[in-house]
């Protein structure tokens, strides 16, 4: 209904958000439960980054015109879609590990949890926020 206004597209970005907080919260829980298994190495989630790289995309204008003869022909310039990224869970690798092989730090994990819950509880607000905005306008 409202997909392509604002109000749609940013309920859109904020839920998928909060569901690529759900999973972050996943992962580092479950960091913190094999935070003593030997060899066990830490995950994390990796999106934004790759969200606001389709973001600045769909702002860009094509570096080359390019005239398509034939819809098979390939395309010069294809941005990926905001709604198309896709959050990637990705072993930590390159951190110090303890003596047995793990590199979960407990503290970082803590730290790291809090603040995730801090991100969804904003984004929680945010779409009560946007919400609360379509009421008052239907009010009037």
């Amino acid at each position: 209904m409202f997909l392509g206004s604002d109000f749609g597209k940013s309920v859109a970005l904020l839920q998928r958000a909060m569901d690529v907080s759900v999973l972050r919260r996943q992962v580092i829980a479950n960091n913190i439960s094999n935070a003593d298994t030997p060899n066990f190495k830490r995950s994390t989630v990796n999106f934004e980054s790759e969200l606001k790289r389709a973001l600045d995309a769909e702002k860009e204008k094509p570096p080359l015109e390019a005239f398509e003869n034939n819809p098979r022909d390939l395309s010069f310039f294809n941005p990926p879609k905001w709604q198309d990224v896709a959050p990637r869970r990705v072993l930590d690798y390159l951190s110090q590990t303890n003596n047995n092989g793990n590199n979960v730090d407990l503290e970082q994990e803590m730290m790291d949890a809090q603040q995730n819950q801090m991100q969804y509880t904003i984004m929680a607000q945010a779409v009560s926020d946007e919400f609360n905005r379509i009421n008052i306008v239907l009010r009037r």
